[in-house]
Protein backbone atom coordinates (compact mmCIF):
# COMPACT_ATOMS: atom_id res chain seq x y z
CA UNK A 1 0.00 0.00 0.00
CA UNK A 2 1.43 3.20 -1.26
CA UNK A 3 -0.24 6.45 0.44
CA UNK A 4 1.04 10.26 -0.53
CA UNK A 5 -0.06 13.09 1.99
CA UNK A 6 0.06 16.52 1.37
CA UNK A 7 0.33 18.23 4.71
CA UNK A 8 -0.87 21.51 6.19
CA UNK A 9 1.97 24.17 5.40
CA UNK A 10 2.33 25.48 9.22
CA UNK A 11 4.50 23.54 11.81
CA UNK A 12 1.79 23.29 14.36
CA UNK A 13 -1.32 21.97 11.59
CA UNK A 14 0.83 19.87 10.99
CA UNK A 15 1.96 18.35 14.11
CA UNK A 16 -2.21 18.18 15.02
CA UNK A 17 -2.43 15.59 11.88
CA UNK A 18 -0.55 13.10 13.43
CA UNK A 19 -3.04 11.17 15.53
CA UNK A 20 -4.74 11.21 12.40
CA UNK A 21 -1.62 9.94 10.41
CA UNK A 22 -0.61 7.33 13.33
CA UNK A 23 -4.38 5.94 12.61
CA UNK A 24 -3.54 5.80 9.02
CA UNK A 25 -0.69 4.04 9.74
CA UNK A 26 -2.40 0.94 11.98
CA UNK A 27 -5.41 0.98 9.76
CA UNK A 28 -3.53 -0.39 6.40
CA UNK A 29 -0.86 -1.84 8.59
CA UNK A 30 2.38 -0.04 8.09
CA UNK A 31 2.09 1.56 4.69
CA UNK A 32 4.85 2.92 2.85
CA UNK A 33 4.05 6.65 2.85
CA UNK A 34 5.28 9.34 1.34
CA UNK A 35 4.60 13.05 2.25
CA UNK A 36 4.47 16.24 -0.12
CA UNK A 37 4.53 19.43 1.84
CA UNK A 38 6.41 22.53 3.43
CA UNK A 39 9.96 22.48 4.16
CA UNK A 40 8.58 23.13 7.93
CA UNK A 41 6.20 20.81 7.95
CA UNK A 42 8.08 18.05 6.38
CA UNK A 43 10.95 17.76 8.89
CA UNK A 44 8.26 17.02 11.34
CA UNK A 45 7.98 13.58 9.70
CA UNK A 46 11.82 13.17 8.97
CA UNK A 47 11.91 10.23 11.44
CA UNK A 48 8.65 8.34 10.96
CA UNK A 49 9.44 4.77 10.06
CA UNK A 50 6.80 4.52 7.77
CA UNK A 51 7.52 7.97 5.79
CA UNK A 52 10.06 7.10 3.16
CA UNK A 53 9.84 9.95 0.78
CA UNK A 54 9.67 13.51 1.32
CA UNK A 55 8.89 16.00 -1.31
CA UNK A 56 8.94 19.92 -1.12
CA UNK A 57 5.55 21.69 -2.17
CA UNK A 58 6.55 24.08 -4.45
CA UNK A 59 4.49 27.40 -5.19
CA UNK A 60 5.45 27.35 -8.92
CA UNK A 61 3.16 25.31 -10.64
CA UNK A 62 5.37 23.69 -13.23
CA UNK A 63 7.67 22.66 -10.55
CA UNK A 64 4.56 21.18 -8.67
CA UNK A 65 3.17 19.00 -12.21
CA UNK A 66 6.82 18.06 -12.47
CA UNK A 67 7.15 16.72 -8.62
CA UNK A 68 3.78 15.06 -8.60
CA UNK A 69 4.85 13.20 -12.00
CA UNK A 70 7.84 12.24 -9.96
CA UNK A 71 6.19 10.87 -7.29
CA UNK A 72 4.29 8.08 -9.88
CA UNK A 73 1.18 6.76 -9.14
CA UNK A 74 -0.51 6.04 -5.56
CA UNK A 75 -2.92 3.70 -3.69
CA UNK A 76 -4.41 6.88 -2.11
CA UNK A 77 -4.06 10.66 -1.95
CA UNK A 78 -4.81 12.75 1.07
CA UNK A 79 -4.35 16.20 1.41
CA UNK A 80 -5.00 17.99 4.90
CA UNK A 81 -4.78 20.84 3.03
CA UNK A 82 -7.72 22.59 0.91
CA UNK A 83 -6.00 25.68 -0.78
CA UNK A 84 -6.46 26.45 -4.99
CA UNK A 85 -3.02 25.22 -5.12
CA UNK A 86 -3.84 21.74 -3.23
CA UNK A 87 -6.97 21.05 -5.48
CA UNK A 88 -4.63 21.54 -9.05
CA UNK A 89 -2.00 19.39 -7.30
CA UNK A 90 -5.35 16.59 -6.17
CA UNK A 91 -6.29 16.94 -10.12
CA UNK A 92 -2.57 15.88 -10.78
CA UNK A 93 -1.56 13.41 -8.78
CA UNK A 94 -2.20 9.59 -10.08
CA UNK A 95 -4.72 7.98 -8.06
CA UNK A 96 -8.01 6.54 -7.93
CA UNK A 97 -8.45 7.31 -4.78
CA UNK A 98 -8.00 10.86 -3.59
CA UNK A 99 -9.56 12.91 -0.33
CA UNK A 100 -9.75 16.27 0.69
CA UNK A 101 -9.98 18.35 3.91
CA UNK A 102 -12.39 20.69 3.76
CA UNK A 103 -12.78 23.62 6.27
CA UNK A 104 -16.15 24.04 5.57
CA UNK A 105 -17.42 20.57 6.07
CA UNK A 106 -15.12 19.22 9.06
CA UNK A 107 -15.90 22.80 11.54
CA UNK A 108 -16.68 20.93 15.11
CA UNK A 109 -14.51 20.02 17.91
CA UNK A 110 -10.56 20.54 18.17
CA UNK A 111 -8.35 20.93 15.23
CA UNK A 112 -6.58 17.61 15.63
CA UNK A 113 -10.45 16.39 15.78
CA UNK A 114 -11.41 17.69 12.73
CA UNK A 115 -8.24 15.86 10.87
CA UNK A 116 -9.41 12.70 12.04
CA UNK A 117 -12.75 13.11 11.55
CA UNK A 118 -11.99 13.51 7.81
CA UNK A 119 -10.09 10.40 7.87
CA UNK A 120 -12.32 8.55 8.90
CA UNK A 121 -15.18 10.06 6.49
CA UNK A 122 -12.93 9.86 3.78
CA UNK A 123 -11.82 6.15 4.19
CA UNK A 124 -15.52 5.12 6.00
CA UNK A 125 -13.86 3.83 9.09
CA UNK A 126 -13.91 4.31 12.70
CA UNK A 127 -10.61 5.53 14.67
CA UNK A 128 -10.45 7.22 17.62
CA UNK A 129 -8.04 10.37 18.54
CA UNK A 130 -4.82 9.40 20.29
CA UNK A 131 -2.06 11.53 21.97
CA UNK A 132 0.01 13.43 19.32
CA UNK A 133 3.05 11.98 18.03
CA UNK A 134 6.38 13.09 16.73
CA UNK A 135 9.16 10.40 16.17
CA UNK A 136 12.50 11.33 17.05
CA UNK A 137 16.39 9.84 16.52
CA UNK A 138 17.15 8.04 20.31
CA UNK A 139 19.21 10.37 21.81
CA UNK A 140 20.90 10.87 25.33
CA UNK A 141 19.38 12.78 27.45
CA UNK A 142 21.15 15.69 28.65
CA UNK A 143 21.56 16.48 32.36
CA UNK A 144 21.27 20.06 33.59
CA UNK A 145 22.52 20.94 37.33
CA UNK A 146 18.81 23.43 36.61
CA UNK A 147 15.69 22.14 35.46
CA UNK A 148 15.06 24.10 31.77
CA UNK A 149 12.43 26.95 31.06
CA UNK A 150 11.60 27.62 27.69
CA UNK A 151 9.92 30.42 26.86
CA UNK A 152 8.75 31.16 23.09
CA UNK A 153 7.43 35.13 22.42
CA UNK A 154 6.62 34.01 19.00
CA UNK A 155 3.44 33.12 16.85
CA UNK A 156 3.12 33.17 13.36
CA UNK A 157 -0.44 33.81 12.57
CA UNK A 158 0.26 37.77 13.62
CA UNK A 159 1.21 39.97 16.08
CA UNK A 160 -2.21 39.88 17.86
CA UNK A 161 -1.17 36.48 19.31
CA UNK A 162 2.02 38.00 20.75
CA UNK A 163 2.83 38.33 24.65
CA UNK A 164 4.89 41.37 25.31
CA UNK A 165 8.86 40.80 25.80
CA UNK A 166 8.89 42.55 28.93
CA UNK A 167 6.32 40.58 30.53
CA UNK A 168 8.07 37.13 29.42
CA UNK A 169 11.56 38.79 30.67
CA UNK A 170 9.56 39.25 34.40
CA UNK A 171 8.54 35.57 34.26
CA UNK A 172 11.78 34.53 33.54
CA UNK A 173 13.78 36.84 35.79
CA UNK A 174 11.80 35.46 38.80
CA UNK A 175 12.42 31.71 37.82
CA UNK A 176 15.94 32.41 36.84
CA UNK A 177 17.42 30.59 39.81
CA UNK A 178 15.37 27.56 39.73
CA UNK A 179 15.36 27.11 35.61
CA UNK A 180 18.25 27.43 33.10
CA UNK A 181 17.08 29.43 30.51
CA UNK A 182 15.98 28.82 26.31
CA UNK A 183 14.61 31.49 24.66
CA UNK A 184 12.72 30.21 21.20
CA UNK A 185 11.99 32.07 17.72
CA UNK A 186 12.18 32.27 14.29
CA UNK A 187 13.72 35.00 11.78
CA UNK A 188 10.41 36.61 12.65
CA UNK A 189 10.58 36.67 16.24
CA UNK A 190 14.24 37.78 16.72
CA UNK A 191 14.08 41.34 17.49
CA UNK A 192 11.31 39.75 20.34
CA UNK A 193 13.91 37.71 21.63
CA UNK A 194 16.79 40.49 21.56
CA UNK A 195 14.59 43.04 23.76
CA UNK A 196 14.04 39.66 26.48
CA UNK A 197 17.94 39.31 26.20
CA UNK A 198 18.27 42.75 27.16
CA UNK A 199 15.90 42.69 30.08
CA UNK A 200 17.49 39.87 31.29
CA UNK A 201 21.09 41.22 31.21
CA UNK A 202 19.26 44.31 32.89
CA UNK A 203 18.93 42.54 35.91
CA UNK A 204 22.23 40.39 36.28
CA UNK A 205 20.26 37.37 34.69
CA UNK A 206 23.18 35.58 32.49
CA UNK A 207 21.98 31.47 32.75
CA UNK A 208 20.18 31.86 29.53
CA UNK A 209 20.12 30.90 25.69
CA UNK A 210 18.77 33.11 22.95
CA UNK A 211 18.25 30.66 20.03
CA UNK A 212 15.90 32.78 17.96
CA UNK A 213 16.50 32.52 14.15
CA UNK A 214 19.13 29.60 15.31
CA UNK A 215 17.74 26.59 15.85
CA UNK A 216 16.38 23.77 12.12
CA UNK A 217 13.30 22.24 13.01
CA UNK A 218 14.70 19.13 14.29
CA UNK A 219 16.89 21.01 16.49
CA UNK A 220 13.52 22.67 17.74
CA UNK A 221 12.02 19.03 18.38
CA UNK A 222 15.55 18.00 20.10
CA UNK A 223 15.40 21.26 22.14
CA UNK A 224 11.90 21.01 23.36
CA UNK A 225 11.75 17.76 24.17
CA UNK A 226 14.49 18.32 27.24
CA UNK A 227 12.21 21.14 28.17
CA UNK A 228 10.97 21.08 31.99
CA UNK A 229 8.38 23.93 31.53
CA UNK A 230 7.98 25.84 28.50
CA UNK A 231 5.55 29.33 28.29
CA UNK A 232 4.00 30.08 25.12
CA UNK A 233 1.89 31.30 22.64
CA UNK A 234 -0.72 29.88 20.94
CA UNK A 235 2.20 28.43 18.33
CA UNK A 236 3.93 25.65 16.61
CA UNK A 237 5.86 25.22 19.18
CA UNK A 238 3.45 24.66 21.33
CA UNK A 239 1.98 21.80 19.56
CA UNK A 240 5.65 19.94 19.45
CA UNK A 241 5.38 20.49 23.38
CA UNK A 242 2.11 18.70 23.99
CA UNK A 243 3.39 16.07 22.03
CA UNK A 244 6.23 15.62 24.64
CA UNK A 245 4.11 16.20 27.39
CA UNK A 246 6.40 19.30 28.37
CA UNK A 247 4.54 20.74 31.39
CA UNK A 248 3.36 24.05 29.03
CA UNK A 249 1.53 27.62 30.26
CA UNK A 250 -0.40 28.46 27.11
CA UNK A 251 -1.17 32.10 26.93
CA UNK A 252 -3.88 32.38 24.33
CA UNK A 253 -5.54 35.90 22.66
CA UNK A 254 -6.90 36.07 20.11
CA UNK A 255 -7.44 32.81 19.14
CA UNK A 256 -10.24 29.77 20.19
CA UNK A 257 -8.24 27.29 22.62
CA UNK A 258 -10.83 25.07 21.69
CA UNK A 259 -9.53 24.07 18.93
CA UNK A 260 -6.02 24.86 19.01
CA UNK A 261 -4.82 24.49 22.67
CA UNK A 262 -2.84 21.44 23.59
CA UNK A 263 -4.26 18.56 22.46
CA UNK A 264 -4.31 15.58 25.24
CA UNK A 265 -0.91 17.09 27.29
CA UNK A 266 -1.55 16.12 31.37
CA UNK A 267 0.11 19.26 32.02
CA UNK A 268 -1.28 22.40 30.25
CA UNK A 269 -2.04 25.31 31.69
CA UNK A 270 -4.20 27.84 29.61
CA UNK A 271 -4.38 31.32 30.63
CA UNK A 272 -6.45 34.07 28.82
CA UNK A 273 -8.62 36.95 29.88
CA UNK A 274 -11.95 35.65 28.47
CA UNK A 275 -12.66 38.96 27.77
CA UNK A 276 -15.90 39.66 25.58
CA UNK A 277 -14.09 40.54 21.93
CA UNK A 278 -12.37 37.22 22.50
CA UNK A 279 -11.45 35.16 19.95
CA UNK A 280 -11.49 37.07 17.06
CA UNK A 281 -9.56 35.40 15.09
CA UNK A 282 -8.13 38.31 13.84
CA UNK A 283 -4.09 38.95 13.24
CA UNK A 284 -4.37 42.00 14.46
CA UNK A 285 -6.50 43.41 16.64
CA UNK A 286 -9.40 44.77 15.26
CA UNK A 287 -10.17 47.36 18.41
CA UNK A 288 -7.02 48.64 18.26
CA UNK A 289 -6.47 47.92 22.02
CA UNK A 290 -4.89 44.12 22.01
CA UNK A 291 -6.57 44.11 25.49
CA UNK A 292 -6.36 39.99 25.18
CA UNK A 293 -2.93 40.22 25.51
CA UNK A 294 -2.10 43.68 27.46
CA UNK A 295 -4.52 42.34 30.41
CA UNK A 296 -2.60 39.31 31.05
CA UNK A 297 0.99 39.86 33.15
CA UNK A 298 4.10 37.95 34.87
CA UNK A 299 2.11 37.31 38.06
CA UNK A 300 -0.81 35.18 36.21
CA UNK A 301 1.60 32.86 34.45
CA UNK A 302 4.06 32.84 37.84
CA UNK A 303 0.48 31.61 39.65
CA UNK A 304 0.28 28.82 37.36
CA UNK A 305 3.79 27.73 37.02
CA UNK A 306 3.19 27.15 40.95
CA UNK A 307 0.70 24.39 40.32
CA UNK A 308 3.26 22.32 38.51
CA UNK A 309 5.91 22.40 41.95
Amino acid sequence: MRILIELPSWLGDSVMTTPAIENLVIFFKNPDISLLGSVTSIEIFRNHPNVTKLYILDKNYVNLYKTIREIGEVDIFISFRGSFRSKIAKFFVLSKSKYQFDKNVFVNGHQVEKYNNFLNHSLQINTNVSNLKVHVKNKNKIINKKKLLGINPGASYGSSKRWYPKEFARVAIDLSNQYDIIIFGGNEEKSMAEDIEKYLIKKGVYNYQNLASKTSISELISKIEDLDLFITGDSGPMHLAAAFQVPTIAIFGPTNDKETSQWMNKQNVIVKKNLECQPCMKRTCPLKHHNCMKKIQAKDILVEVQKFN
